[in-house]
């Protein structure tokens, strides 16, 4: 397992794990990153990422990204 900030540009992953408060879960878990479901890094820029979780893309800064396990 690795934090989702280490993966791999263009490489479709599956989410093992949701760190964090509940809180932070929570709102994770609201904008779609759910265990077993997959999430591709699309571009990373200084520590942050930005990701394709089902159709949407994302951007996360580093922090956040450290909390999703793959």
């Amino acid at each position: 397992m690795m934090p989702l900030n280490l993966a791999e540009t263009g490489q479709e992953q599956i989410i093992k794990k949701v760190g964090g408060t509940p809180e932070v879960r929570q709102h994770l878990e609201n904008l779609g990153f759910h265990v077993g479901g997959s999430v591709t890094v699309v571009n990373t820029l200084n520590g942050n990422v930005i990701v394709k979780v089902k159709e949407s893309r994302i951007a996360l800064n580093g922090e956040m990204a450290r909390k999703i396990m793959i």
